[in-house]
């Protein structure tokens, strides 16, 4: 890569990581930077000089398999991949070859530096994820099945620190939740089990 695309790309990189204050995302103690502001930052410093190629390696019913390719100046810098399974989460049943795309985009642009050591993989936060949608879907199975007073008292107690952190890393998700809760507690209440 010449000089004047490796001054760029210092340039948007140093940026990226000024920027990074305030606009992360914890996820299990680890700082994430989302695809969307690696994308914004790397897109506003370098304007038309970024080029993000994407393309389908392999899809079929069970997974997806993306690859971005970063180009500035029309030089390659660097390549992402990665592999949805459209099983994994409810989002990737409607949605792998989208969720694969950014994914393999936010790993590209990693290989260009635009990430520290802060920053989790895309890896650590596909799977919390993956886990959180599953403790969610676990806690509303189980409040389904609460049959008494006591049942939904102890259904509270044991879901109180989870739906805590739920709230302060991904508001919108407690929020969604939230909704679910409301729903099942008042089909609870009209039948008189709590």
């Amino acid at each position: 890569m010449s000089n004047a695309n490796n001054d760029k790309l210092v340039q948007a990189v140093n940026e990226f990581k000024k920027s990074l204050n305030g606009q992360t995302i914890s996820i299990h103690g680890k700082e994430y930077a989302t695809v969307a502001l690696r994308v914004a930052i790397a897109r506003r410093v370098l304007g038309t000089s970024l080029d993000i190629v994407t393309k389908i390696i392999s899809i079929d019913k069970e997974t997806v398999v993306m690859q971005a390719d970063i180009f500035i100046d029309g030089k390659h810098v660097s390549t992402g991949h990665a592999e949805e399974n459209r099983k994994a989460s409810r989002i990737n049943t409607t949605s792998a070859l989208e969720c694969g795309e950014s994914s393999a985009v936010g790993r590209a642009l990693a290989f260009c530096a635009f990430i520290s050591d802060g920053i989790a993989s895309a890896e650590e936060v596909s799977t919390a994820i993956e886990q959180q949608d599953k403790k969610i879907q676990s806690a509303l199975k189980d409040l389904n099945s609460v049959s008494h007073a006591g049942n939904f008292k102890e259904w509270i107690s044991k879901n109180k620190v989870f739906l805590s952190e739920l709230k302060a890393n991904n508001p919108m998700i407690y929020t969604d939740f939230m909704e679910k809760f409301t729903t099942v507690k008042t089909h609870l209440q009209t039948r008189g089990v709590i």
